[in-house]
């Protein structure tokens, strides 16, 4: 069986994304996991939809990590809206809860990133992130991982329907990837000067990294 062309996906509903409402301009519920990764993203996107981009990472184990990740994501945020690059893009963060994440990935701490262990996180950030969407009233739900080279795109899509169904709420396909959106996003961060880490986030990743480097 083929695998699905997300991107093309996309680009179906951008031609005509309104949901509901005749002449409203759709609303997106955007899952980030930080602002490097969201500069394509939102570039691309804030065009045709109104977004609030959700940002709950309870994956990034140290403190002082998120909160760094959390702050450049509001400043390009503002940077954005400042420029008028599209629709206002608004942020709800969502609570800090790594205990979720290690409750969420018990047992496949020694997995190595790309497995199931990443799988699990996916679902517990896509799960809450449907869930609001859900109680919002949004359009669309989405998540700016498929631009990572390092993720899995058919399973963030795969995880994302999942939950669509479950809350009957529409998920934004995407592998944003594709179409230079990666090299797009490492130019964007640049031009913003946004702090660009080399690990997602969780303990367990930064440890296969550090591992990595000390072996260079």
């Amino acid at each position: 069986m083929n695998q699905m062309n997300y991107q093309k996906e996309l680009e179906k509903i951008l031609e005509n994304p309104e949901q509901g409402q005749e002449g409203k301009v759709p609303t997106l519920f955007l899952h980030s996991c930080c602002a490097p990764c969201s500069s394509y993203v939102l570039e691309y996107l804030c065009p045709y939809f109104a977004i609030t981009v959700f940002y709950y990472n309870p994956n990034i184990s140290a403190s002082v990590e998120y909160q760094k990740r959390v702050e450049e994501q509001k400043r390009l945020i503002a940077a954005y809206n400042e420029e008028k690059k599209g629709y206002l893009i608004q942020i709800l963060e969502g609570d800090y809860e790594p205990g979720l994440f290690y409750e969420a990935v018990k047992g496949l701490e020694q997995l190595g990133e790309g497995s199931e262990r990443c799988f699990r996180c996916f679902d517990l950030r896509l799960s809450e992130t449907a869930r609001l969407a859900k109680e919002g009233q949004f359009d669309y739900f989405g998540t700016t991982l498929t631009i990572s080279p390092l993720k899995n795109a058919e399973k963030l899509n795969e995880i994302g329907q999942q939950w669509a169904r479950e809350y009957e709420v529409n998920w934004l396909p995407s592998d944003f990837k594709k179409k230079n959106g990666y090299k797009r996003s490492v130019e964007l961060s640049a031009e913003y000067n946004l702090y660009r880490q080399d690990f997602c986030g969780c303990s367990f990743s930064k440890a296969e990294r550090d591992l990595q480097n000390s072996q260079k």
